[in-house]
């Protein structure tokens, strides 16, 4: 009865909670007295090569496990209202267990075999899991996410093979003493470039809206705190060796720009999901840049704080998309606050923890970051394209609450909104207590000293100005009328070029195998069914078929035919030989 009762989330609800905490509380005592633990279990050595199981417990690993182990268990929780009708909910919760396994041996391996074991557990549960909903939108998806992956898989298993020059693939003994070695300067490159596939940077970016396709839960989880941030974090891991080299300042470049483009997309799309996956995108930029310009912890904060509010944000649209019979077009919505009050509260405290309002989860660290980026010695394009692109996170925010919270609620006729799920949003409120505690708590943690960063007053408002001119900008936007947001056909291009995020998925898609497939076809057209059917096989068959068949004419008709024919032979040769003479 028990089972029947509770099932099988609310018992993985429990467990997950439960290592939640005493991931906390041993987090707590290894940050207190500075301690670090390295386990290894040697499974075999060949020769020289050692093949050790190593796990790696300090103050970084088991945060991030308590932050992950903290949105899973509430995740699961979730679905126990959102996916009630479901048939195969076991399946599913079963999936996203494998799916936080993946990520938790990630996070604890210091060996590069663990963590290929724990990347590719990554990639494979999240194809089952964007494919989850059955349909060709689905399947495309899917197919995009884990092919994308699959290049990150490729440069970490070359890195494997790289470090048998070692010995040994514990990466952490190597990091430091032979920085300078040509050999771990490959290895840097090579994980830079998996983590760019993973963390969905440019050029690799197109993948994480299509990923939209899988379930809210999966959403929540996938796309705030395991699967996105798994590359930033195994950059943080990794940051001794790559600060020095010349890689990192193009991965600040194409960081920025990533941010850059998601800001600008997430505005001209109307998608709720998307715009919430473009944001986490845009964050995503964020980490990844700060990380290149030499701050790992500033990088790991902005990672912990983003992934509380941001599970909420995809908890909130879950909520609404539910109520609004699965529609996630935002120009449908419009006064939703006026049936859904605590839902909505939660969506608006997370939009302003995402935008950096004092005193909220996202100030401590994003305010931290622009002021480090104002500090740091940066060319003016990066400091420009940082803060264009904080005014952007809020320009997207406000035009989203304008559309949902604010204008006219334009689906009258087929709304089914109550707010009155208890599951759901005692699951939410304990996401929306971490969203505004979590950024205030782990400053202190983290930092065990505070960042004085001396700044003039203009420079040090500078975050509130963009904030406040992109807010008004989202605003104007949002109460544009139909005839002004005709002029922007005037601009078709350019627009089209900006809302599909700068023809990335068609770059990523039909562009890489239009020109292969158009070559097998040309191929296919000419080769296969053309000269080769002509000259072997079947056609060698019908040309001596064919001249059987005339010569066969000659020799059963009369004796004209060989008379004509000789006499043509021999005038043939009198031409012949008329012509050298």
């Amino acid at each position: 009865m028990f089972y029947k009762n509770y099932s099988i989330c609310f018992i993985s609800f429990i467990f997950l909670f439960m290592y939640s905490m005493l991931n906390f509380m041993f987090m707590i005592y290894f940050i207190m007295n500075d301690l670090v633990y390295f386990f290894e279990w040697e499974i075999i050595t060949l020769n020289s090569v050692s093949v050790v199981m190593s796990i790696l417990l300090d103050w970084m690993s088991l945060l991030f496990m308590m932050f992950v182990c903290l949105i899973s268990s509430v995740v699961i929780y979730y679905s126990k209202s959102y996916m009630q009708s479901e048939l195969n909910l076991d399946r599913f919760i079963i999936l996203v267990l494998l799916f936080v396994f993946s990520m938790i041996l990630l996070i604890i391996s210091p060996n590069m075999i663990s963590i290929l074991l724990g990347w590719d557990g990554l990639g494979l549960v999240s194809y089952c899991l964007v494919i989850y909903y059955q349909n060709l939108k689905s399947y495309n998806a899917g197919m995009l996410t884990a092919l994308t992956n699959r290049i990150g898989d490729v440069f970490i298993l070359m890195v494997i093979s790289w470090m048998l020059n070692y010995g040994s693939w514990n990466y952490i003994f190597y990091m430091e003493f032979m920085k300078n070695d040509l050999i771990m300067e490959v290895i840097g490159v090579m994980i830079i470039l998996a983590a760019m596939t993973k963390s969905a940077q440019i050029p690799f970016s197109s993948w994480l809206p299509a990923a939209m396709a899988a379930p809210t839960p999966v959403s929540a989880l996938v796309h705030s705190s395991t699967l996105v941030t798994a590359g930033v974090y195994l950059l943080i891991r990794f940051n001794m060796l790559l600060v020095d080299m010349f890689f990192f300042k193009i991965l600040l470049m194409l960081s920025i720009l990533t941010m850059f483009m998601a800001g600008i997309s997430a505005n001209y799309e109307f998608d709720l999901k998307k715009i919430i996956a473009l944001s986490t995108l845009s964050q995503l930029g964020l980490m990844m840049s700060i990380l290149s310009m030499g701050f790992p912890n500033l990088a790991f904060f902005h990672l912990l704080t983003h992934a509380m509010f941001k599970a909420l944000l995809f908890m909130c649209a879950g909520v609404i998309i539910h109520m609004m019979n699965d529609i996630q077009d935002i120009r449908y919505m419009g006064g939703v606050s006026i049936y859904i009050p605590l839902t909505s509260l939660c969506l608006n405290i997370s939009n302003m923890a995402l935008c950096g309002i004092p005193f909220l989860a996202g100030f401590y660290s994003k305010d931290l970051v622009l002021e480090m980026v104002s500090f740091s010695n940066l060319n003016f394009l990066v400091f420009f394209f940082y803060y264009i692109s904080t005014g952007l996170t809020m320009f997207y925010t406000f035009r989203l609450l304008m559309y949902t919270m604010v204008m006219d609620f334009n689906l009258m006729a087929i709304y089914n909104l109550y707010d009155e799920d208890f599951v759901m949003l005692k699951s939410m409120m304990v996401l929306l207590f971490m969203s505004v505690i979590s950024g205030s708590m782990l400053s202190w943690m983290i930092f065990s000293y505070p960042y004085m960063i001396y700044l003039p007053f203009n420079m040090k408002m500078m975050v509130i100005y963009v904030s406040l001119v992109g807010g008004m900008l989202g605003y104007l936007v949002s109460n544009m009328s139909i005839y002004s947001l005709n002029k922007f056909l005037m601009t078709y291009n350019l627009s089209n070029f900006l809302c599909l995020m700068w023809f990335m998925p068609n770059l990523s898609t039909y562009g890489v195998t239009y020109y292969f497939l158009n070559l097998g076809q040309n191929l296919m057209k000419n080769i296969d069914l053309g000269w080769s059917e002509m000259y072997s096989g079947q056609g060698m068959v019908n040309i001596l078929k064919n001249n059987s068949i005339f010569y066969n004419i000659f020799q059963t008709n009369n004796m004209k035919i060989y008379l004509f024919s000789f006499v043509l032979w021999l005038f043939i040769m009198l031409m012949l030989i008329m012509m050298f003479i």
